[in-house]
């Protein structure tokens, strides 16, 4: 695993972040209440908790996609809550890649376009991003499926697919929600070796949203969900 030093700043961290959903009888449901949470630079870390404790709210905010209720976030030292929405999207498009539970792979494109999107995104040429696409599948094992669309794929190469779209950017940070969540265990096994290879090759500070123990174990350390809270877990990790 990377080496981590004292010296070490985070990539992402939060003060008293909060989120709370409005109920129909005019009180609040608080999801997250008050966390106060760092990811050092090169870090892998794992979120656990039970469904519905709020994971995938955690992540949603750390990566610019929700706003919390209260409390800040801050990128690379950049609070988030003083962006507007432009600025949020920006900055996500250019340094955060995520990896999703269900894989949101565009089924009328290929492979290899379905990577290349982003990059044509951020204003690349088209035939230059999609060069660039076909070396990115090259990294994940899926440079022969390249003009495969996603229902001749399984399911276990459409995760390979969407963790190369997610790193095309190269970006920082990566963040992933249950990304075996769909798959069996041995398929799930070799994607997470793979976000892990992925995590040391490019120098990524990464973290998984998971419920499945075996995956935290490839983690440098992780973190329980509970009551709206995180607390590191003191459980065997490696």
């Amino acid at each position: 695993m990377i080496n981590l030093t004292e010296n070490s700043w985070p990539v992402i961290k939060t003060e008293n972040l909060g989120k709370a959903y409005p109920l129909p009888d005019r009180t609040w449901l608080r999801v997250l209440d008050g966390i106060n949470f760092e990811l050092k630079t090169g870090e892998l870390v794992a979120i656990m908790g039970v469904s519905g404790v709020g994971k995938t709210t955690f992540l949603n905010i750390l990566g610019g996609l929700d706003r919390p209720t209260d409390g800040r976030v801050y990128f690379e030292g950049q609070d988030l809550m003083t962006k507007n929405q432009t600025e949020v999207a920006e900055l996500r498009n250019k340094k955060i890649g995520f990896v999703f539970q269900f894989i949101y792979l565009l089924p009328e494109f290929t492979a290899v376009e379905n990577v290349a999107i982003p990059l044509i995104i951020a204003g690349m040429d088209k035939n230059q991003a999609l060069s660039q696409a076909r070396k990115g599948l090259e990294e994940v094992g899926m440079d022969n499926r390249w003009n495969f669309r996603p229902a001749q794929l399984s399911g276990g190469e459409q995760q390979r697919i969407a963790v190369a779209r997610a790193l095309i950017n190269e970006p920082r940070l990566l963040l992933a929600d249950e990304p075996t969540g769909n798959l069996d265990w041995k398929t799930g096994e070799t994607i997470i070796k793979l976000i892990v290879e992925m995590h040391r090759r490019k120098g990524l500070s990464s973290i998984i949203v998971t419920h499945n123990d075996k995956i935290a174990r490839f983690c440098q350390k992780s973190y329980l969900m509970e009551g709206g809270n995180l607390k590191l877990f003191e459980g065997e990790q490696g």
